[in-house]
């Protein structure tokens, strides 16, 4: 049983180069990627700069994802912006996970369970989206928070767990760091996808645990998603292992 899943900073629908807002882009680069389950990070909901559109509710319908969860974690003077994930299978157990310091911006981990089905079987995992800090300790820290937290562990530990999102890992070393030593493994080693024009960086990541494994995962690079967003759409296909 295989599923296709993507994790996309969209950049609130305004794009990397041209710095105009044209959500239908977005809409575009994540039907060309064809996906099962997404991860968004930056995502606007009521704000003035993005018309006030509620975007996940928006995305779900244009790309015919209809189960989604999202996650309100910065607060505007109008309107707030987060993370937010779309499945074509539905989601349960939806939870939000604290990964604030003190004195640094609110980030949060939003958790979900997704059930993959086919004509005859159906397999669970967990699903955790994840848009970290700016800085190095932070990013260590936030995740160390999240794999002690103890909704994480109750929620993942009787299925396989995914952790994908916009890690701003600049030097490459946060999983290894922190993820591969608790038995994740990531689906690429230097998948760039930052700036989206010319990447350079593999901000954007995903790690998985066994009981699944990768098939494929790749950046997606056309010439639509390199204008659409300032970050490029990371794709993982993943399979179920007997």
């Amino acid at each position: 049983m295989r599923f296709r899943l993507v994790t996309y900073n969209i950049h609130k629908g305004i794009g990397g180069k041209d710095r105009r807002y044209r959500l239908e882009r977005i809409v575009e680069t994540l039907r060309h990627c064809e996906a099962d389950v997404v991860l968004l990070q930056e995502v606007d909901d009521g704000v003035p700069r993005s018309n006030h559109h509620r975007q996940v509710e928006m995305l779900a319908e244009a790309v015919g994802l209809r189960h989604f969860a999202y996650q309100r974690n910065v607060h505007l003077r109008q309107g707030h912006y987060g993370n937010a994930i779309l499945s074509r299978f539905p989601l349960s157990q939806i939870h939000h996970l604290d990964l604030t310091l003190r004195f640094k911006k609110r980030r949060r981990a939003l958790l979900a369970h997704c059930c993959v089905h086919s004509e005859h079987h159906q397999r669970t995992f967990s699903i955790v989206n994840v848009h970290l800090g700016l800085a190095g300790i932070e990013r260590q820290l936030q995740l160390r928070k999240l794999l002690a937290h103890r909704t994480f562990l109750e929620t993942t530990r009787r299925c396989p767990t995914v952790i994908g999102g916009d890690y701003n890992d600049v030097w490459g070393n946060l999983g290894k760091r922190t993820l591969e030593p608790e038995g994740f493994h990531s689906v690429g080693k230097k998948i760039l996808t930052f700036p989206a024009m010319l990447p350079l960086r593999a901000l954007d990541r995903i790690y998985y645990q066994d009981l699944i494994q990768v098939r494929h995962a790749f950046a997606s690079r056309t010439h639509l998603a390199r204008q659409a967003s300032d970050h490029l759409p990371l794709v993982a296909d993943f399979e179920f292992m007997p």
